[in-house]
């Protein structure tokens, strides 16, 4: 996807003159780093690692973590792997400039001259940038720590080798963008720590003149190009955490105590400005949530590492993202399908199976100390010890705390209906997205989900993709795209690009009652909200959730002229439904007992389903990002505005009656 002189003109409208300026610069510095030859880095001598690990932490890893640690390192020293829905086996000996999807190489030049954003010049670049994350290179070192099993530790000795000879600093595609810069520094602190028991790991870092100039130069890059203004979100976080651990722990340079303290003080600047003071992250995309709490983590554990002292507002912002995060998760510790989603992670190290959001809430419990009211988790995690060896123990940081379960979370609009049958529904009604281009955010505006017992039922349908399919990426991000309503055929907030919003809907909520852990009995659990997306028109939306008949009833009105109406509501790919006119009976099966539910919907529309249908896209889900399978959406079409209304009510029947 190339941009067009129309997308840079509606990008540059949505800056600020001391952005302007800041890029400006930017560009500016770009033209004379391509005149001259890249400085080499300082000479140092003497250097050494010294944030090992404390003694006895791998010793103590519990065996079933392990185990899934070292199928998973197995696999890759196999060759093989997934990203993004593609399976690799080429892994053995990486192309690192190729992408297997396309097929498509990188081409070779001048970084800030590789068209990154275009698929037919470059290939997905999701798949070229993913494996050089070298996130996949931390899991061989963890087992090579975890087993002594040399086979994993040479394995990353030949890559990190590999990468470094075919990535010279500022040739290619692996220089183009901080946040992949950032994250790969993490992965080389993680990597030199967890091969600290193997003979060649200071041959491989800090005796290797070739591995310290490639850490120079991503730390030179880091602190000449960072992310700015309208574009200072989850990006600007990764570049800090990975400028920072790397100035802890490889201090080798005679910069690196500015680097250290520059770095700490935009890690603490942007952890505050992305985080609402609710603790839900301000993109309102869960999974940019877990990504900025793991590199959040991850670097308060170099600071304690290396005795680094931190401001007190940064471990505070991490214990209020742990605990919102407790508090929005449902039954099976699956937090909100909200906004984009692309499976990033700042720190892995753990096998396949290990449950991402359960080992957040283990290691805020290590760290933070759990409330009575968080969930229980019983699964297992490798990185909640490696980390919690590393990182002091903070209890609550002087800091208040909810004394129960939070439901409600005014600063994002983020509501939570609970009821019995571990019904869990979100509604919103909250900010379109974070700055004025709210890159990751989707036109969702009073959108809801619905799960019973951790299954998706009226579900968000994810994301897929970013790049190079624009039809699919309108499509994820669309109002139809959502379990809301939508009028003459747009979308509620305005779109000018794949990661650029020109127009935002302003939401407002004016009822929230979520009843706390959630309603029983004869209680009700209500919500109200309204936008103003679409222009001359405002649209309403009542839920409310009856504990006694296990129903949630949503009612929309359209307040404004007459206009042509489309209600959809998306299914998770485990219901099957059966629609007849106004009524859908929907089924599903979960650890082997079948459950059911009946979703009757207003008469005065014209109702169709809709499953895996492509021009136009309609009827999907994304698991995961990369990936998509039908499911069934219905869609109901017809007229609306004035006082007229449509009421759509869902009722969850006994697991007798499905």
């Amino acid at each position: 996807m190339t941009m067009s002189a129309g997308w840079y003109l509606r990008r540059l409208s949505r800056m600020g003159p001391r952005e302007v300026g800041g890029r400006a610069g930017d560009a500016l510095r770009r033209w004379r780093w391509r005149t001259v030859r890249p400085p080499d880095a300082p000479q140092v001598t003497g250097a050494r690692f010294t944030a090992v690990l404390p003694a006895g932490t791998v010793a103590a890893l519990p065996p079933d973590a392990v185990k899934r640690l070292t199928a998973e390192a197995d696999r890759l020293l196999a060759g093989r792997a997934e990203w993004f829905g593609v399976v690799r086996d080429d892994l053995a000996d990486p192309d690192w400039c190729r992408d297997p999807r396309t097929g498509r190489r990188a081409p070779w030049g001048y970084a800030f001259d590789v068209p990154y954003r275009d698929e037919a010049a470059v290939g997905d670049i999701k798949q070229i940038w993913e494996p050089s994350r070298h996130q996949y290179l931390t899991v061989l070192a963890a087992a090579y720590a975890a087993t002594g099993d040399v086979r994993y530790a040479e394995r990353v000795a030949a890559h990190l080798r590999s990468w470094w000879a075919a990535n010279t600093p500022l040739r290619g595609v692996h220089w183009t963008s901080g946040i992949e810069l950032g994250i790969r520094l993490l992965s080389w602190v993680w990597i030199r720590r967890l091969l600290d028991g193997w003979p060649g790991a200071a041959a491989l870092f800090e005796d290797n003149p070739v591995a310290r100039g490639q850490i120079w130069h991503h730390q030179r890059w880091l602190a000449a190009f960072p992310s700015r203004g309208s574009s200072a979100n989850n990006h600007a976080v990764a570049e800090a955490a990975g400028q920072f651990a790397a100035a802890c722990a490889f201090g080798w340079f005679p910069d690196s105590a500015r680097l250290r303290a520059d770095a700490l003080r935009s890690l603490d600047r942007h952890l505050r400005a992305n985080t609402f003071p609710s603790g839900l992250n301000r993109e309102l995309a869960t999974e940019y949530h877990g990504l900025v709490l793991e590199l959040g983590l991850a670097a308060l554990a170099e600071a304690d590492a290396a005795g680094v002292p931190v401001p007190a507002s940064l471990p505070r912002v991490l214990l209020r993202m742990t605990d919102a995060l407790a508090a929005v998760v449902d039954n099976r510790l699956r937090p909100p399908r909200q906004g984009d989603a692309d499976d990033g992670h700042g720190l892995v190290v753990d096998g396949a199976g290990t449950d991402r959001w359960g080992s957040l809430l283990a290691t805020g419990d290590a760290v933070f100390g759990r409330l009575a009211w968080w969930p229980t988790v019983t699964g297992t995690d490798l990185r909640t010890p490696l980390l919690a060896a590393l990182i002091r123990p903070r209890p609550s940081e002087g800091a208040a705390r909810a004394a129960t379960r939070p439901g409600h979370f005014a600063d994002a609009g983020l509501t939570l209906l609970r009821g019995p049958g571990e019904i869990w529904c979100r509604c919103d009604g909250g900010p379109h997205g974070f700055l004025s281009i709210a890159a990751h955010a989707h036109a969702d505006a009073l959108s809801v989900e619905v799960r019973h017992d951790g299954v998706d039922v009226l579900a968000d349908p994810g994301t897929y993709c970013y790049h190079g399919q624009p039809a699919w990426r309108r499509y994820f991000r669309s109002t139809l795209g959502h379990n809301t309503l939508s009028l003459d055929d747009g979308d509620q907030s305005a779109s000018g690009g794949p990661f650029l919003w020109t127009r935002h809907a302003r939401s407002r909520v004016l009822v929230a009652e979520p009843a706390g852990e959630g309603v029983a009995g004869e209680g009700v659990a209500r919500w109200c909200a309204e936008h103003d997306g679409y222009p001359g028109s405002v649209h309403r939306r009542r839920v409310e959730l009856t504990g006694a008949t296990e129903e949630v009833t949503i009612h929309d009105e359209v307040r404004g002229p007459r206009r042509t109406v489309r209600l959809a509501f998306h299914l998770g790919p485990a219901i099957t439904a059966d629609l007849a006119g106004d009524r859908a009976v929907l089924t599903w099966t979960l650890d082997g007992e079948d459950r059911s539910a009946v979703l009757d919907l207003p008469a005065g529309l014209e109702w169709r389903a809709h499953r895996g249908e492509s021009d136009p896209p309609l009827g999907w889900y994304s698991a995961g990002f990369g990936r998509k399978e039908p499911a069934t959406t219905l869609v109901g079409t017809g007229a609306g505005g004035g006082p007229r209304g449509f009421t759509t009510v869902l009722t969850f029947r006994d697991r007798g009656d499905a």
